[in-house]
C-alpha cells in the first residue's frame, strides 16, 4: 500500500509526525507499506544561502516573548518520542531545495527513511545547516549512500525542476501545511496525528484495498 509523507526537513512537527507514523506502521506488520517522502517547502522564497534563524522567526512570527503553548506542546511531544529539540543550536534557517533533492535520491538508493531521520537529527538536535553541501554529503555518507555520486549530483541542477514541480503540485491539490499523509493515493490526513489515529487510517485504506481485490 502506497504511503506518501509530504514534509519539509525544517518542520519540527514533521519530525514528530515521522516518529508517530513509524509507531503506526509497526503496529500493522501485515500491511506492506511502500513509503515515499514528498516535497513541500515551508519557505519557498528563502534565499539559497538561507538566513539568520532569529531574524527569520522575527519576520515570520513577530517578536517572541518566552515559550508559547505551541512550543511547549512540541517539546513535550518530542520528549515522548525520544526527540531532542535544541532550537538554540540552529543559527541559520536553510533553503531546503538541495535537502529535498537528496531525500529524493535516497529513495532510489533504498535509504530514504534512514536519511530523513539523520537529516532531522542533524538539523533539530545538532543545528547543522542542511543547505550546506558538505553537511548534506556527510548525511548521505551516514545513511550509507555513495557520496561521490551525490557530490556530482549536488554540483549540478539534477532534479531541481522536479522538486519545484512537486512542491507546486502539493500546493495545487490543497496542501497548506505539513506533515500531510496521502494513503493509498486516496486518503489525505493532515497534521502530526497521534499513532492511534494513523493506525485507523491505515486500517481503513487497507480494508478498502482488500475488498476491491476480492471483487
Amino acid at each position: 500500500m502506497q504511503l506518501d509523507i509530504i514534509s519539509d526537513p525544517v518542520c519540527p512537527w514533521c519530525y514528530v509526525g515521522k516518529k508517530r507514523m513509524e509507531i503506526a506502521i509497526a503496529a500493522r506488520p501485515e500491511i506492506q507499506i511502500d513509503l515515499a517522502y514528498r516535497v513541500f517547502q515551508l519557505n519557498p522564497d528563502m534565499p539559497r544561502e538561507g538566513m539568520d534563524r532569529k531574524e527569520h522567526v522575527r519576520r515570520k512570527f513577530g517578536e517572541q516573548k518566552g515559550p508559547s503553548p505551541m512550543m511547549d506542546a512540541l517539546l513535550e511531544a518530542g520528549r515522548e518520542l525520544g526527540i531532542e529539540f535544541n532550537f538554540s543550536n540552529i543559527a541559520r534557517m536553510p533553503n531546503t531545495l538541495d535537502a529535498h533533492r537528496l531525500i529524493r535520491w535516497s529513495h532510489s538508493a533504498g535509504r530514504q527513511p534512514e536519511l530523513v531521520e539523520i537529516m532531522f537529527r542533524r538539523y533539530f538536535t545538532q543545528g547543522h545547516d542542511i543547505s550546506d553541501h558538505a553537511v548534506l554529503l556527510d548525511i548521505a555518507r551516514e545513511a550509507g549512500m555513495d557520496t561521490d555520486i551525490i557530490a556530482n549530483l549536488l554540483g549540478g541542477n539534477a532534479d531541481t525542476d522536479l522538486i519545484l514541480q512537486e512542491d507546486a503540485t502539493a500546493r495545487r491539490i490543497g496542501i497548506q501545511g505539513v506533515p500531510s499523509y496521502v494513503i493509498a493515493n486516496k486518503y489525505l490526513l493532515v497534521g502530526a496525528q497521534e499513532p492511534e489515529l494513523l493506525v485507523r487510517a491505515l486500517d481503513t485504506a487497507y480494508a478498502e484495498i482488500r475488498q476491491s481485490e476480492a471483487t
